[in-house]
């Protein structure tokens, strides 16, 4: 059966504000469903807290709403619980990068087959303008009136270091790019980080700031395997900022690893004749 955009989307009324970046991401996100014809029963969509929270609602979808921070434990029980499943997390750069920190380098280093879009645009939009760990030095916000005395994380230097095996940037002005990226981290088998520069339109409008200074690394002959200047494009920035896939390689998968997930899925078993009183009286 031919999977088309129609069948992606959901009767739900989309409340972002008007010009945010999360249009473009959802839009991106489903025609890389649309162009890899991937059934809908086969993915499921995690999302934390933060504007970013609905995208669930948005998406036809398998999808599951977590608590602040906590979309990549959700994804990892997810796969593992069911190899065979897309699972795709998406977080905002508050969700992902403050309360959710310590989940990306675990995640990274596992190598789960999971997908991790993080909605960046460097600030709380959902409480309407707060610092995040992103928010560039100096920005002026409500709750820094005299300007971020911190300087922000690197997000993609973080997962890189981390032991990620697919690092990339995309940009929510480029919805065609965004698209391609999607797609390619949805075939890759491992661990894919995905951070979006996804402007806030209301708090922290950065459109045209990006635009003027965006480049695709895939346009340069930037080599995807060569982890040492995928580290040194991860720290370039101001003048020229790139985007696309700086790291790339494959690497055994959690699941590939554990020999308990040998065969069909867990969710799929027959556990009719599994005795757990062992464990049971243990634990008691």
């Amino acid at each position: 059966m031919t999977i088309t955009l129609a069948q992606l989307n959901t009767k739900a009324t989309i409340t972002w504000c008007p010009g945010c970046g999360n249009f473009s991401i959802l839009t991106a996100f489903k025609r890389a469903l649309v162009e890899l014809q991937i059934p809908r029963e086969k993915v499921v969509v995690i999302t934390g807290i933060g504007c970013h929270g609905k995208f669930g609602d948005y998406v036809n979808v398998n999808s599951f709403h977590t608590i602040h921070g906590r979309v990549l434990p959700i994804a990892t029980g997810i796969k593992l619980a069911n190899k065979e499943l897309i699972v795709v997390g998406f977080s905002g750069d508050g969700d992902a990068y403050a309360i959710g920190l310590s989940h990306i380098p675990h995640a990274a280093r596992r190598n789960i087959d999971v997908k991790y879009v993080v909605h960046n645009n460097m600030i709380f939009g959902l409480t309407t303008g707060q610092v995040t760990p992103t928010t560039p030095k100096g920005v002026k916000t409500r709750s820094t009136p005299y300007g971020n005395p911190e300087e922000p994380l690197n997000p993609l230097a973080l997962a890189l270091v981390s032991g990620a095996t697919f690092v990339a940037r995309g940009f929510a002005g480029d919805v065609a790019h965004l698209t391609w990226l999607f797609k390619e981290a949805i075939k890759h088998k491992g661990f894919a980080f995905i951070d979006v520069l996804q402007p806030c339109y209301t708090f922290y409008n950065t459109y045209e700031y990006f635009r003027r200074r965006v480049y695709k690394l895939e346009d340069v002959g930037h080599d995807i395997t060569d982890f040492e200047e995928a580290l040194k494009k991860a720290y370039e920035w101001n003048d020229k900022i790139p985007i696309g896939i700086f790291y790339k390689v494959r690497k055994p998968t959690f699941e590939e690893t554990l020999p308990q997930l040998k065969g069909e899925p867990l969710a799929l078993r027959d556990i009719s004749d599994v005795n757990i009183e062992k464990a049971y009286v243990f634990l008691r």
